[in-house]
């Protein structure tokens, strides 16, 4: 259980992450999970990155049981911080990001592959934030990534789901094939992508950070306030409360 990594082919490094049983992240996990990509980022030899995750779920965001266990707010402020450095680490990592995606992809899993430069899906795989239902904000910056703007204000309200099949109509994933086939797939990719010279890649990947129109620190981190305001408020107690006991999101 946690964070791995492998070298499966030259100058491809795979990260992965395995929390049974739905991959809700600790906040441990979080940090650990920002450092691997860093690391490998930072690697010379390696020209790609593969986010990955063990077992039936991409990621269920954060684990909310971690948070209902601390009688204060260290553990969401925890939560947090670890969220927004694993999104910044995927999104800033000084090589391209291949997520390969299976299962569910919730809440923080959509920040992670929204600042991910491209998406393998399984064909079972759905993206969604169902923060709503879970007395929290966030990540809405990372799925406006994926979608329209219309689209994605009422997949938030509504808390529903988006199918990779979908995403795929949209431009926003790579390519869709059998949860058999994800690991080849992405591989594939990561492949054609580290065939390119290292050097040339990593000041592409620079230059296209640097054009892209939103600013997703920034615009994250305003979206996380609101989350700590939903807290403080008693807002965000109650709704868990209504909705039921535990559950990650």
């Amino acid at each position: 259980m946690g964070v791995s990594t492998a070298n499966p082919a030259d100058g491809i490094r795979v990260v992965t992450a395995d929390y049974p049983p739905v991959n809700a992240l600790p906040v441990q996990g979080w940090h650990d999970l920002a450092d691997a990509v860093r690391a490998a980022g930072r690697d010379p030899r390696v020209r790609c990155v593969v986010l990955a995750a063990s077992g039936r779920g991409f990621n269920a965001g954060v684990d909310l049981k971690e948070i209902q266990r601390d009688p204060g707010h260290g553990a969401l402020l925890g939560a947090n911080r670890g969220c927004f450095e694993a999104f910044a680490a995927v999104y800033e990592c000084e090589v391209p990001v291949v997520a390969a995606v299976q299962g569910f992809c919730l809440g923080g899993g959509v920040g992670l592959v929204g600042n991910a430069d491209a998406i393998v899906a399984a064909d079972d795989a759905v993206f969604g934030l169902p923060e709503l239902d879970r007395g929290a904000l966030g990540a809405a910056t990372h799925l406006a990534r994926l979608v329209p703007q219309h689209l994605m204000r009422a997949l938030y309200y509504t808390s529903r789901t988006v199918t990779a099949a979908e995403l795929h109509r949209h431009g926003s994933v790579w390519r869709v094939v059998p949860r058999a086939g994800l690991d080849g797939a992405a591989l594939e990719l990561a492949s054609e992508i580290a065939g390119k010279d290292g050097g040339l890649l990593r000041l592409a990947k620079t230059a296209l950070n640097g054009v892209d129109p939103a600013d997703v620190r920034r615009d994250y981190r305003y979206e996380q306030g609101f989350t700590f305001e939903a807290a403080l408020s008693g807002t965000a107690g109650r709704v868990r409360r209504s909705f039921g006991k535990g559950e990650p999101a």
